[in-house]
């Protein structure tokens, strides 16, 4: 421990309060004037009625000390010791004792407070159960324990009391100058810092003063008769202040106990009274009521180790309960907060995926136009794969991004071809395993064929990820698919003979945005996105992904997820039907976006019309015959979705047209949200011929479905 923690003053054992701390309390002539009046009443009452309740003075002294800053805690500490010494010259003790006296108290001040604050903190928040605790046991016991040894020291030194009254004497000193320290310090501690009550005032004003009352009364009655050892009826009003008032008007309430009880008692009124004594002629000089005053030492003892630990309690609960309800407001306005930041959220996912979108259509939609053209050279085709290959690739980042902001979405589980899914998934991959010169293989074995139950989305998106990785690392030999069944889960393994990877990329392989070389130099283009949205597609799913790796020899995933077994529906292939010409109604307020969907339908025998909102739309299906809409969502005037509910609610046959949402809002809720509002299907922008083609099949499948379930339901 070094000389700044043991010098008084500073550190740990500092004795000032700190000049850093808030002024509060009263001023310090008022400590002074207190002083010298319990000083008078000490006085007057050894003289008048030769015994004394208890000895505030020093308690006094010690509040001020605990209170006040260093300079004008000096000084009250100085003007204390003057009246005190004065006192003891008027009093007339004799020269020794004049200043022995004195020096005895000030000695127990100086002890009590330099243990307090060792012991309870400089801020001396008697607030707290344990600080008050810690100030009584730790503090206030030993000071007085010490002045009363070495007053007793002293008498025996000067010879001038027997032993049985030296005894007596000194006991008598412990219990009243110990009690006044644990009433009137903390009790003055508690009223210097009211301010720090006064959001605890859980009693209005009427009920305060109705619970003061009280606890006066029944002190007075207690202590107003001779006949009946009632002291038992102060304690109910007490205990019931101080679990409804603040530890201040409890302080206060114990102080006029005290005090009432002390001026009853010395008078010669109250039970205290009626106590009975042992005849003891050694203890015959000492007046009766003074032998009798341990018990009312006794009684003030219960009343402090009573009501000062509930009101400390019932305070430290109160605010405790006031914080709790704090930081639930808190947290339901950071809640609420987070939810206004979803919503927001969710809304500029929505914008950003349509807006980036519709103009992806436009990029991709016309580049697999050109790409069918037989009047390209190879160069020219060569332009527009590359064009093609650049929108998909920009389009996959958009989603993935998106998917990751959004956390994914529901679960939506749908029967798919796993053959069909998985060409699908891995055609990116196929192609440019191809451009690489790399062998690339899918083998299905015959269990695993057939149609499942899945998310073909989040499946689709995973194997798309995890073979574009295969062929992106693998420079050398190829990539081989490997599809299974175990028991009703589905095993896919997808193998490479790339550069592999080492531990330290294998422990954070699935982490968002992690990659395998982030630096400037880096071989290989991407994002870090891929794998983790794979593993949260695969989680979500109640599946596993596993990675095996050895670095320069190749890298194997393995999925198994489940897949339940369910029957084929039987369904039509790669283009609409072509058993007449279809009529089909184009509704898109984007010219580009009509013009692309014309052009694909045209290539089909479709014949087609267009209308730039909803309202045009209804307006058209109303006027004309048409077998298909294609219906955008986000329009001005009228809405597809409103437009779609208007022509559900028009006479049959209108009503049952088939609708397919060809839109760039292409969320799961959106999907969600069309079907809810009577769409067949729901084609997310932006759109290839034969994506359109699959999606118009469908829906006319789902059309032709539904209008023999009504017609079947309109027969019964």
């Amino acid at each position: 421990m070094g000389f700044r923690t043991k010098t008084l003053g500073r550190g740990r054992w500092r004795f000032f309060r700190h000049d850093a701390g808030q002024a509060a309390g009263p001023p310090a002539w008022a400590y002074v004037l207190l002083f010298a009046a319990c000083q008078l009443l000490g006085q007057w009452s050894l003289s008048t009625l030769h015994v004394m309740v208890m000895w505030p003075a020093n308690a006094v002294l010690l509040a001020a000390v605990l209170q006040l800053h260093r300079r004008p805690a000096l000084a009250v500490l100085v003007c204390c010791f003057s009246v005190n010494l004065i006192g003891n010259v008027f009093r007339g003790q004799p020269d020794v004792f004049t200043l022995v006296n004195a020096v005895l108290n000030l000695v127990q001040v100086l002890a009590a407070a330099l243990l307090a604050r060792r012991l309870c903190g400089a801020a001396l928040d008697m607030r707290r159960p344990a600080r008050l605790f810690r100030f009584a046991l730790g503090a206030a016991v030993p000071a007085v324990a010490l002045s009363t040894a070495l007053a007793g020291v002293i008498a025996l030194a000067t010879g001038r009391l027997s032993p049985e009254v030296l005894s007596f004497r000194l006991h008598h000193l412990f219990d009243m100058e110990l009690l006044a320290m644990m009433i009137f310090t903390p009790s003055l501690l508690l009223l210097a810092r009211s301010h720090r009550f006064s959001q605890d005032a859980v009693a209005p004003a009427a009920e305060v003063v109705a619970l003061m009352g009280l606890v006066v009364i029944a002190t007075v009655w207690g202590f107003g008769q001779t006949v009946a050892p009632i002291l038992f009826v102060v304690f109910p009003p007490l205990i019931l202040l101080a679990f409804r008032l603040s530890p201040p008007w409890t302080a206060l309430a114990v102080i006029a106990i005290a005090v009432i009880g002390g001026a009853a008692t010395v008078t010669g009124h109250g039970p205290v009274t009626q106590t009975h004594v042992a005849q003891n002629p050694a203890l015959s000089s000492i007046p009766l009521i003074m032998r009798q005053m341990n018990v009312f030492h006794l009684f003030l003892l219960m009343v402090v180790a009573t009501a000062l630990p509930i009101t400390t309690l019932s305070s430290e609960r109160r605010r405790l309960v006031a914080q709790l309800r704090a930081r639930t407001a808190a947290a339901l306005g950071a809640l609420q907060r987070a939810e206004a930041a979803d919503v927001a959220k969710s809304r500029f996912l929505a914008l950003m995926s349509h807006e980036m979108r519709t103009p992806l259509t436009g990029v991709t939609g016309y580049a697999d136009l050109l790409a069918q053209r037989p009047c390209l050279d190879e160069e020219g085709r060569r332009q527009v794969e590359a064009l093609r290959l650049c929108g998909e690739a920009m389009l996959r980042l958009v989603e993935d991004l998106l998917e990751v902001s959004r956390g994914g979405g529901e679960v939506m589980l749908r029967p798919i071809d796993v053959r069909a899914l998985i060409d699908e998934a891995v055609a990116p991959a196929r192609e440019w395993a191809a451009v690489r010169g790399l062998d690339f293989t899918v083998s299905i074995a015959p269990e695993a064929e057939g149609t499942v139950l899945t998310d073909a989305r989040r499946l689709r998106q995973t194997l798309h990820h995890l073979s574009g990785n295969a062929v992106k690392f693998t420079s050398r030999g190829g990539v081989d698919i490997a599809v299974d069944r175990v028991d009703e889960r589905l095993r896919i393994a997808v193998r490479d003979t790339g550069c592999g990877m080492g531990d330290a990329v294998l422990s954070g392989v699935f982490s968002l945005f992690a990659q395998a070389d982030a630096s400037t130099s880096r071989a290989h283009e991407g994002a870090g996105v891929g794998l983790a949205l794979a593993k949260t597609h695969i989680d979500r799913l109640g599946g596993t992904i596993g990675v095996e790796s050895v670095q320069w020899t190749g890298t194997t995933f393995t999925l198994i997820l489940p897949a339940e077994v369910v029957a084929a529906a039987a369904r039509e292939a790669d283009a609409p039907r072509d058993d007449g010409r279809i009529r089909v109604l184009i509704v898109d307020d984007h010219p580009a976006n009509r013009d692309l969907l014309r052009i694909m339908l045209q290539a089909a025998d479709c014949e087609t019309t267009e209308a730039r909102d909803g309202q045009e739309a209804l307006d058209a299906v109303a006027a004309g015959a048409f077998d298909l809409v294609l219906m955008d969502v986000r329009m001005p005037v009228m809405d597809g979705l409103a437009a779609t509910r208007a022509i559900r609610a028009l006479d049959a046959p209108v009503c049952d047209l088939p609708i397919l949402a060809v839109t760039a809002e292409a969320m799961p809720e959106d999907a969600a949200r069309c079907l809810a509002a009577g769409m067949d299907g729901h084609l997310a922008k932006p759109v290839t011929q034969a994506r359109l083609y699959a999606a118009v099949t469908e829906v006319l499948d789902a059309a032709a479905e539904r209008a023999a379930t009504a017609q079947t339901a309109r027969a019964a």
